[in-house]
């Protein structure tokens, strides 16, 4: 009997100790916390961990970064995992910085209808776009308007932030996916673009009828919340693309004005003393968004004479491009994954009627490449599109961006362009040639396109600053120059927003490739790497929830209730087995 109790006066100590001990333990954690923030995340795509750019812009915030997040209220279920996903990664962003807060909101909670309508408009004002839903709700039907957005605010700076990548023709499984996918770069370019005091300089090249201001108008006023933008006409002047740099050693330097230029859709040919220009700017590291069309081709012809010529368009720059890494081709794609357009079927009275056809020459490009430039973004619609070839190219990394359908076909140039095409039902068989590329990255060291041909009296010229190879840059070529053009209202003449089509009254997303283009060409951070990350998209196959759902519910209730009744009993016996033997010893 003195055996058993000592040993349960051991056990007592034992388990007092142990007691104390994870007490001690669970302090000297928490201690040693306070001094060192580490986090562990185990999801196998370590989507909880953010970018190594996301937390160093993070780490340098000076003041408040304030997020007043429009996902509030009673909320459809992948409206409502939105909101839930933007509040993890705001927590996630906080606990790098204690300068991020938030706030979210419901914009309809207010119950009279003009206020709410009120409300509304100030949104959009502010630059939020709403997203109209039907829900049905024990049996009615309403209407649900929803701000999928957020408004981020520093110092008195407000801009907006969309959270929803709306993606035409894609399942609304993986729009919410890809939307959650670009949270983090959607929240932290907010940040970088509030937190930035010196906007870098980029231009948009003039003088060889590339497109103008207006055609350009929603471009430059949507380059111009993240860039100082500029016009520029070369006019063979050094100092149209550098400055010259006053050094101790005799001879100045050429420095780059602009981070980047673009050139879009130039009609007449370049000069050579402008082509090296833009030459010497990428051998100076400089980088260059070219929307080029080999291929000149007009609607306002069409309108007129039901038809016309696509004929190629000599701008001088093949030879440069060739030089790169690109051979633009000219030719014209058809693919039956186009855009329709308005044609005029007949008169009602004397107004004129109108019926909608698929324009074969107007692709509509589906991005399907993860890469920072084109991942998630929504179709890409163009205008008389061209394919674009990868060549030789030392030092040089070519990545393809963006593909025609695999149902395209090419033409090439000359070319008759009709609309008695749109008569006639395609033969599929004949539109099977794709995918075509049509939009490349080039990445790497480039040699200049005047080597071996500037003669030495002007290579060894201090003043022109020539060099022959350039530092590690980049370029983006797309082989269409409307992709950044805006249309025009057709009645009142002002200028629409970039990828908007008035016929159709749907967006593209051709004002995100471009910012997308130009941001990841100029990017030094490395932030817009964080929009090629991809969360898998883990779905339940509801073909087969809708068959075993009872199985399911019935192993849900009673398996939890089987596995802890099994465990008391096992328990009970190891413990009536445990002290039924030393108390029969200690009775004998």
């Amino acid at each position: 009997m003195t055996k058993m109790i000592n040993k349960k006066t051991n056990i007592k100590k034992a388990n007092i100790t142990g007691l104390l001990l994870g007490i001690a333990i669970v302090v000297l954690v928490n201690v040693i916390a306070t001094f060192i923030n580490t986090r562990f995340d185990l999801t196998a795509e370590k989507r909880y961990s953010l970018a190594p750019a996301t937390r160093k812009l993070l780490k340098k915030l000076d003041d408040v970064v304030f997020f007043k997040v429009y996902l509030s209220g009673d909320l459809p279920p992948g409206f409502q995992r939105l909101s839930n996903e933007t509040k993890e990664m705001l927590d996630e962003f906080r606990a790098y910085s204690d300068n991020i807060q938030y706030e979210f909101v419901n914009p309809s909670e207010n119950t009279n209808d003009k206020d709410r309508n009120d409300a509304y408009r100030l949104l959009v004002e502010r630059g939020l776009q709403p997203t109209d839903l039907r829900v049905n709700k024990k049996g009615a039907s309403s209407q649900l308007i929803i701000f999928p957005g957020a408004m981020a605010s520093y110092h008195g700076k407000e801009i907006p932030v969309q959270l929803l990548m709306a993606q035409l023709q894609e399942d609304p499984n993986k729009v919410l996916n890809n939307s959650i996918q670009s949270l983090e770069y959607n929240l932290a370019s907010a940040i970088k673009n509030l937190t930035t005091a010196i906007k870098p300089r980029i231009a948009i090249i003039e003088g060889q009828g590339e497109l103008d201001q207006m055609e350009t108008y929603d471009l430059q006023i949507s380059l111009s919340e993240f860039y100082n933008v500029d016009r520029v006409t070369l006019k063979n002047k050094i100092t149209s693309l550098a400055i010259r740099l006053k050094t101790d050693s005799v001879n100045d330097v050429l420095i780059n004005k602009y981070r980047a230029i673009i050139i879009a859709k130039p009609t007449k040919p370049f000069d050579e003393r402008d082509k090296f220009l833009i030459d010497q700017f990428i051998m100076r590291g400089g980088k260059v968004l070219w929307l080029i069309d080999p291929v000149f081709a007009s609607m306002d012809s069409l309108q007129k004479y039901n038809s016309t010529m696509g004929i190629p368009n000599d701008i001088n720059l093949e030879d440069m491009l060739f030089n790169y890494g690109v051979r633009a081709n000219v030719n014209l794609v058809q693919d039956l994954n186009a855009l329709p357009i308005p044609v005029k079927t007949g008169l009602l009275g004397n107004q004129p009627q109108f019926d909608y056809f698929k324009w074969y020459f107007f692709p509509v490009l589906m991005p399907t490449i993860n890469h920072p430039v084109v991942n998630g973004l929504n179709a890409i619609k163009t205008e008389f599109l061209s394919t674009l070839d990868t060549v030789a190219a030392a030092g040089v990394k070519k990545t393809i961006l963006l593909e025609t359908s695999p149902y395209s076909r090419t033409i090439n140039a000359p070319a008759l362009i009709d609309l008695e095409i749109l008569k006639q039902q395609p033969n599929e068989r004949m539109f099977n040639k794709g995918p075509f590329p049509v939009a490349v990255l080039l990445e790497g060291e480039f040699a200049s396109a005047f080597l071996f041909r500037i003669p030495p009296e002007l290579a060894d010229n201090p003043s022109l600053g020539y060099k022959s190879k350039s530092k590690k840059t980049k370029m983006i070529i797309i082989a269409d120059g409307d992709v950044v053009k805006n249309q025009f209202h057709y009645s009142q003449g002002y200028p629409l927003p970039l990828g908007f089509d008035q016929y159709t009254k749907q967006t593209f997303g051709n004002k995100d490739l471009a910012l997308n283009a130009i941001n990841f060409l100029c990017d030094d951070s490395g932030l817009i790497s964080v929009r090629s990350r991809e969360l898998k998209l883990r779905m339940l196959d509801t073909s087969k929830v809708a068959k075993q759902r009872f199985f399911w519910q019935l192993l849900n209730i009673l398996l939890p209730i089987l596995l802890i009744s099994g465990f008391g009993i096992a328990k009970y016996r190891l413990r009536k087995r445990a002290y039924a033997a030393p108390l029969r010893k200690s009775q004998l």
